[in-house]
């Protein structure tokens, strides 16, 4: 087979015109350069495999480790110095009496050959464990009799059955549940009529699900679950909600009003379903609640007095701010309110466009079944995800609100749906600088870099969590939007240093929580001024 250059190539013009045609079996060969480097790689990792193996020699027997020098046949350029000092400058010495070796000497002289099968020999057993598989049917044995052990010790100084507090007790030392569990616990196994627990209910229950071997989450989630459904709904929530109200010392002043102990206790419940329920359907997984924070949230409530610093779902604080934002709103007070309602949130800084969205129930159904109304419990899932829009359940509650044709992207056509109505109110602002619809669209493209230009996806604004609201605000939210035109670094810089730790949520919460009891001192002192030092039905005189 001959190769035939076309006519009038450079080859066959000009003095080369002689070039003689050859043959493929005359061209020499060359190997490809893929594998040139693959050859290079493997050469590379059989020389580094000697070396981590004759470092982890050194390490598993004493001897001071060093760097490895570079292998024959192989120069290190002058421009590129060797960095194996810093990777050994960072590990300590071993001891401060290991004898020091001279530079010349051998990195290891009693190292004896590494070959493939005296790896193979060496003994593992002095390899830390870093796999932990389940325990195997003898091993669960064990621990079964030792678990029943602990649980007879127990009730043996307790022989007409357990009480309450022995009980919470037994069950955070021997099952290292949290004291609010084992409270709802004890209340479930003796059905909220006895007083007392039998070893035989409580050794039933544990074995049944079974729990002895399970995760401390398996366990919490199954002292909550119901017989026959694996999910947990509201209710399966409420009796661990009696507990904390009834047993919690931070929560002692609202054992004399009722109302707002339901209140506090239906708001906690919403927020613990708002962050963990993920799927959105009510009913919360074993799955979902092992990826969550719960549990540290329970066992913190162990270790603070104060409820107001367990953050996560329980702050008093956080159900306080929460209730009197919808208190203002419902001018009624029947628990219940509409789009006017709505409109008058944050100072009226909510688009008509994005209101209409929320009560055409697009993010979210209503639990409120009249038309036209928004309940307390909607009303939960709306103001957290406003005033923390960096959460996954906000995002996709406002990325539905703004993805008008449900494809799974906003694009600029949907985003000047909602700007529009921002644009006109802007021109109508004095001393108002209006934002343009193009720059507000560049400026947002460049923070969240979304996979394709001019879609944004849920997955974009997900990826950039502390940017997205952003849009969210630039689109329904003039207030905020306007704020952050105008923002101050410096006042964002001490105030970032102020709320350090904080999520967006907990920082409006605090804000709220002082500026509501401000509000309230300053009524009660003019309460007080109006009646007078001696009441509202007696002068000054003291008739």
């Amino acid at each position: 087979m001959l190769i035939e250059l076309p006519e009038g190539s450079s080859i066959n013009s000009g003095r080369n015109a002689s070039f003689p045609a050859r043959s493929l079996e005359q061209i020499p060969t060359f190997p490809c350069a893929k594998l040139k480097l693959d050859q290079f790689f493997l050469q590379w990792l059989n020389d580094n495999q000697e070396t981590v193996s004759a470092l982890l020699d050194d390490v598993l027997s004493g001897r001071p480790v060093r760097g490895p020098a570079p292998a024959a046949g192989f120069s290190v350029s002058p421009l590129s110095p060797s960095t194996s000092h810093v990777l050994f400058s960072a590990t300590p010495p071993l001891s401060p009496s290991a004898k020091q070796r001279s530079p010349l000497s051998p990195l290891s002289p009693q190292r004896r050959s590494l070959t493939a099968s005296s790896l193979r020999k060496r003994s593992l057993a002095s390899l830390p464990q870093f796999y932990f598989p389940k325990p195997t049917a003898e091993g669960e044995e064990e621990a079964k009799r030792e678990f029943i052990q602990r649980v007879d010790s127990c009730f043996t100084k307790h022989p007409n059955d357990m009480m309450q507090k022995p009980f919470v007790d037994m069950v955070n030392e021997v099952c290292d549940l949290p004291l609010m569990v084992g409270y709802t616990l004890f209340q479930r196994l003796s059905g909220g009529q006895q007083s007392t627990v039998s070893k035989d209910s409580f050794m039933k229950f544990w074995t049944e699900r079974p729990l002895m071997h399970a995760p401390l989450v398996d366990r919490v989630f199954h002292c909550f679950r119901q017989s026959g459904q694996e999910y947990l709904t509201y209710s399966d929530l409420h009796p661990l909600m009696d507990s904390i109200l009834n047993y919690h010392p931070g929560l002692e002043f609202l054992k004399e009003t009722a109302e707002f102990q339901k209140k506090y206790a239906e708001t906690v419940v919403y927020r613990i379903f708002y962050s963990l329920n993920r799927s959105g359907t009510g009913r919360l997984t074993l799955r979902e609640l092992r990826k969550s924070d719960f549990i540290e949230a329970l066992e913190a409530l162990d270790k603070e007095e104060d409820i107001n610093k367990v953050l996560k779902y329980f702050s008093y604080e956080h159900f306080y701010v929460i209730y009197c934002k919808f208190w203002e709103l419902d001018t009624d007070h029947d628990f219940q309110i509409d789009r006017n309602d709505l409109a008058h949130y944050g100072q009226c800084a909510l688009s008509y466009q994005i209101i209409d969205r929320i009560f055409e129930q697009v993010p979210r159904p209503f639990s409120c079944k009249q038309d036209g109304k928004m309940g307390y419990e909607d009303f939960v899932w709306f103001i957290l995800s406003e005033e923390d829009k960096s959460s996954d359940t906000a995002l996709e509650y406002w990325f539905r609100c703004v993805d008008l044709d449900s494809d799974g992207c906003i694009r600029p056509r949907e985003m000047w749906f909602f700007y529009e109505e921002q644009l006109k109110r802007m021109e109508n602002l004095p001393n108002a600088e209006t934002v343009h619809f193009e720059d507000v669209v560049c400026q947002l493209h460049d923070m969240l870099h979304p996979e394709v230009e001019g879609a944004y996806t849920l997955r974009d604004f997900k990826k950039k969590k502390p940017q997205s609201g952003l849009l969210f605000n630039a689109l329904f939210n003039l207030d905020k939007f306007l704020k952050f035109e105008n923002r101050d670094p410096f006042a964002m810089r001490a105030e970032a240093g102020e709320f350090a730790g904080l999520t967006e949520w907990d920082k409006f919460a605090k804000i709220e929580y002082y500026r509501l009891a401000s509000e309230d001192d300053q009524e009660e002192v003019h309460i007080e001024a109006e009646e007078g030092p001696w009441g509202p039905d007696v002068d000054m005189a003291g008739r």
